[in-house]
């Protein structure tokens, strides 16, 4: 009698790419981007790619890992339209012959962070991101069949941006989260509006699943993947934001907040990226010109 076939995950996380943009943070250090987590779910013969990364070189080097894992990959799947979890999945799906898929809203999104990426995305990393055309796809039920195993992309709204989704592997305990948990880095907030209250229900959603594991997207990579842990931190983070802005009246005094509560979190150029653009929605103004001012 045979065994029914095993599968497994591995993740890969990119050291954070050069980053340009004007000044340093606050507390004097450089800026500079957060680590990059691209997960492998594999079986016995055929893997999915989850959150390629952003830049060419990046995605040089975990093409380079997917073949020295000897598994063919059928499917990258991005979880939201964030560019640094998608711009490499045309050249990856080029170098294996895979299909890249995504949820309706996250391709939707994908499209506005393509229409940003000239402004925004080539003015933080010049030269590094390789031409990254639309080509997902939505899969019938938002379902992935990997060797007769079941993987599901569940929508969960708003966290860090709009239209996220997850990726449920029922048969590991698995969630690998994209950017709606974190893992000892600092959340990205300046989408959010100060309006926290969506990504909370976000997270709900993600603890419906009952994961024993979670990928988060931007982590430490020196952390386990506990997902009782990962799921309380996010929140704890959440509150304690949300705390710290009805407190501090400027983006300084926000920043150094955060700091000093999580020295250890990697990720200090996003938080103050976050800081810039909570308190620039406090004044009004367009959102777009706001987030742009944050980041650049």
């Amino acid at each position: 009698m045979s065994s029914e076939p095993t599968l497994g995950y591995d993740v890969f996380v990119s050291d954070p790419a050069p980053m340009h943009g004007s000044g340093e943070l606050p507390n004097g250090e450089h800026r500079s981007y957060q680590p990059i987590a691209t997960t492998l779910v594999h079986g016995e013969r055929d893997a999915v790619l989850v959150d390629p990364p952003l830049t060419a070189a990046q995605a040089q080097a975990v093409g380079d890992w997917v073949q020295a894992s000897g598994k063919r990959l059928t499917h990258i799947v991005a979880t939201h339209g964030h560019g640094d979890h998608w711009f490499t999945a045309d050249v990856l799906a080029g170098r294996f012959g895979a299909q890249v898929v995504a949820s309706a809203g996250a391709i939707e999104q994908m499209h506005g962070n393509l229409a940003a990426r000239e402004v925004l995305w080539d003015a933080l990393w010049p030269g590094q991101i390789p031409p990254s055309p639309v080509t997902a796809v939505t899969p019938p039920g938002n379902g992935i069949c990997l060797e007769g195993r079941d993987l599901a992309l569940v929508d969960v709204g708003h966290a860090d941006s709009d239209d996220c989704a997850v990726l449920h592997v029922s048969d590991l305990g698995l969630v690998v989260a994209g950017d709606v948990i974190y893992n000892g880095v600092h959340l990205y907030l300046g989408e959010s509006g100060g309006d926290l209250g969506p990504w909370r229900k976000a997270v709900d959603t993600v603890t419906a699943l009952r994961p024993t594991h979670i990928v988060a997207s931007h982590q430490n990579p020196q952390l386990d993947d506990d997902a009782g842990r990962l799921v309380a931190e996010t929140r704890e983070y959440l509150d304690a934001a949300e705390t710290a802005l009805a407190t501090y009246e400027t983006p300084v005094a926000f920043f150094d907040a955060m700091v000093a509560r999580y020295p250890e979190r990697l990720g200090r150029t996003v938080l103050w990226v976050s800081a810039q653009a909570l308190y620039l929605a406090r004044e009004g103004g367009d959102p777009v010109q706001s987030l742009l001012a944050a980041w650049l």
